[in-house]
């Protein structure tokens, strides 16, 4: 290499090689990503946090669960994410990722309860649907209709083929990608939990895991299920567009949308604040978020977004979060979760 070049080589060097001293203050705000479910409710507490405090509001991006927590995971620094936002727990296999990253102490945050709804537009007729309705119309293979225990390609096309109690119409169902904890616990709590009331599908998980697992989380790809990408809000804009169709999303866009949509009863339950926050109701769920520890006195304000998040004026059954659809936890378990967070406990899975 010439001289000339050399000189180059290490001017360029310099100038993109910056002290950890010099990084590590070169942001000051607060980065979250993740869940699509937990947007809002981040979104309003980083609003209240920007405009009652002293630090910068906090950048709030929905990417997904799964995507958030993958860009969580990536790495310790200020070019990664202090927070990710998720509508399931994380994996064991994320929380290893993130160790294999340096993201060694992480600090899991559990915010309240949510359901997850199948909803239409108010102008058409309430539906009353079970587990088992929702996993025939929507799984991508079922078993045969004509009986035996062979799984074959799923081949209802309306409600009422899947069950002669259900309309006559079209099955279109709008949902979640697969970067979504939406998506996730929808495959876990209904499609699952339906195909367990399938007595051939039920018969899989004794006798081949494998198969059993692939009945319930393979989704149809033929258009009866239509991945809407993480915006809520654009799946209830079709919802008014299109009457016949449903929406799989959170119980806060359906209580924040209830002039306009309806949910629909599932197994006899309807999605409202008792019967999520009490377990009846069979498709409900935790959500969480996660802080990255390391980031803690990098970060300014990280610790005090933390505690306004946990707060009983923000948590807790009368807190403003209440009023965008958050169910929150029971008393002593609010309580923990708030101490927990507030002292920075780092999670343990078993």
């Amino acid at each position: 290499m010439s001289k000339t070049a050399t000189l180059i080589a290490t001017a360029v060097a310099a100038v993109l090689w910056v002290p950890a001293s010099q990084a590590q203050t070169s942001r000051d705000y607060i980065n979250v990503v993740g869940s699509s479910t937990v947007f809002p409710f981040s979104t309003t507490v980083a609003e209240r946090f920007g405009k009652g405090s002293k630090f910068k509001t906090p950048k709030v991006e929905s990417t997904g669960s799964g995507g958030g927590i993958k860009l969580f995971c990536e790495g310790v620094g200020v070019q990664y994410p202090d927070v990710t936002n998720s509508s399931r727990r994380i994996k064991k296999g994320e929380v290893e990722t993130c160790a294999k990253n340096g993201v060694t102490e992480v600090v899991e945050v559990k915010i309240g309860y949510d359901g997850i709804v199948v909803a239409n537009s108010k102008k058409n007729a309430p539906s009353k649907i079970s587990l088992k309705d929702i996993y025939l119309a929507l799984a991508k293979d079922v078993p045969d209709p004509k009986g035996g225990d062979k799984m074959v390609r799923n081949p209802y096309r309306t409600w009422k083929e899947v069950n002669p109690e259900l309309a006559d119409r079209k099955i279109e169902v709008l949902g979640p990608p697969p970067t979504s904890g939406t998506r996730d616990a929808f495959v876990e709590l209904a499609m699952e939990g339906g195909c367990k009331k399938v007595p051939a599908c039920a018969a899989l998980e004794k006798t081949d895991k494998k198969a059993f697992e692939a009945a319930f989380k393979g989704i149809r790809e033929d258009g009866a299920f239509i991945e809407a990408g993480e915006n809520d809000n654009l799946i209830v804009q079709k919802l008014e567009a299109n009457p016949n169709a449903y929406g799989v999303f959170g119980y806060s866009f359906l209580d924040q949308n209830a002039d306009k949509i309806q949910g629909a009863v599932i197994d006899g339950v309807a999605p409202d604040y008792e019967s999520i926050s009490s377990a009846r109701y069979p498709v409900a769920r935790s959500l969480y978020f996660y802080v990255k520890k390391a980031h803690l006195d990098v970060i300014p304000g990280l610790r005090e977004f933390v505690a306004e998040f946990t707060s009983e004026k923000a948590s807790g059954p009368d807190g403003y979060l209440a009023d965008k659809g958050l169910i929150s936890l029971p008393p002593d378990l609010r309580a923990q979760v708030r101490d927990d967070a507030r002292a920075m406990k780092p999670l343990v899975l078993e």
